[in-house]
């Protein structure tokens, strides 16, 4: 369960601390962990004090120490020497992996039970229990961060994000498939969803200079009981979809902030095409030309001013009229006047939501 860098690590400390070389090896006589090179030669040695009823042993120098995990063997230590001192410093040793095994079997059990609530596995009355066994607080304000990498099982990503949060007791790092990060995390008293947003940026930024990985940031709403966590996670991937639909310039989305995006969203596909139809008569608005399709969100961009869309496309005012005039033929909508603009507008936001569900069945 640990580790082995994070054995090699703790052993190397300890070494730098008694000046005494460590070899941790699995029940199989495999190192794991070493300070020394010649720790293979010693594999049928470990194999005898495996089978042996002893818990320490003086051999060949070393003294041999076994590991438990709740009365199951789970590592053989090593230690060079065999003082008293040696055996001293090596039942220290045993006591700090023991200690580590405890502390990583909670952030474990605790990791489960996170993915399981985020998942909706729970019953109510099993969230409360479980919670209270795992000393996790049920009444705390939480939000979900989802954590979108462009890579698959990246742990780079995931152990940065963990580096940052999942030292806070209130706050856990998890994920639930290949690509995303989830960060459940508390929410302090009088901090706003603006604080939330600039937490989603600092992630952004962490990971796009440490890591070294493109990612996209959604959050949901802030809960108030343990059990809603489950809502907000669901907020967050509706808004990590939404935005890679609506919104792809952004590479943080709010939930709270999704506007009209949200409510297309939700619309099933039967009705999108009946719409399309109904408007356009079976043709799709985004099928015009680039420069049609440019005039029109800059159009939009500027509120239907048409002097001032004139001016940043660099062209004269009568040949916008004359383009605005030739799409009022071809569609039967005015730019110019406000209720068409807004059908123009929503039509062409769900053609965008129809392509990208589309795309998902493929």
């Amino acid at each position: 369960m640990i580790s082995n860098q994070i054995l090699q690590t703790t052993i190397e400390g300890l070494k730098g601390i008694t000046r005494i070389d460590f070899c941790i090896c699995d029940t199989e006589a495999k190192v794991l962990a070493s300070t020394f090179p010649e720790a293979e030669e010693y594999e049928s040695s470990i194999l005898a004090f495996v089978d042996s009823p002893a818990d320490s042993q003086v051999i060949q120098g070393y003294q041999f120490f076994k590991v438990f995990d709740e009365h199951q063997l789970e590592y053989i230590l090593l230690a060079k020497g065999g003082s008293d001192d040696v055996y001293m410093v090596g039942k220290l040793v045993v006591f700090q992996i023991q200690n580590l095994l405890v502390a990583y079997k909670e952030r474990f059990d605790k990791d489960n039970f996170i993915k399981n609530l985020l998942l909706d596995n729970l019953l109510l009355v099993d969230i409360y229990n479980r919670a209270k066994k795992l000393h996790i607080e049920t009444n705390v304000k939480r939000v979900v961060f989802l954590i979108e990498t462009k890579h698959e099982k990246d742990t780079n990503a995931l152990e940065t994000v963990r580096s940052l949060f999942a030292t806070k007791t209130k706050d856990f790092v998890t994920a639930v498939d290949e690509k995303n990060i989830i960060l459940v995390k508390e929410v302090k008293p009088g901090e706003t969803y603006d604080d939330l947003e600039k937490t989603a940026n600092m992630v952004l930024d962490m990971l796009n200079t440490e890591a070294l990985t493109k990612v996209h940031v959604s959050f949901g709403t802030i809960v108030n009981e343990i059990k809603d966590v489950s809502r907000s996670y669901k907020e967050a991937k509706m808004a990590l979809d939404v935005g890679k639909i609506f919104y792809s310039s952004k590479n943080v989305v709010a939930y709270s902030n999704l506007g009209i995006g949200r409510l297309i969203y939700q619309l099933p596909l039967p009705l999108c095409r009946m719409f399309i139809k109904e408007i356009f008569d079976g043709k799709s608005p985004d099928d015009f030309d680039e420069e049609t399709l440019t005039t029109i969100n800059k159009f939009f961009e500027n509120s239907l001013n048409v002097s001032e869309t004139s001016r940043q496309l660099y062209i004269h005012r009568n040949t916008l009229v004359y383009r605005l005039d030739k799409l009022q033929k071809s569609t039967g909508l005015d730019l110019r006047v406000f209720e068409d603009a807004i059908t123009f507008k929503i039509a062409l936001m769900v053609v965008k939501y129809m392509k990208y569900m589309e795309s998902l069945d493929y």
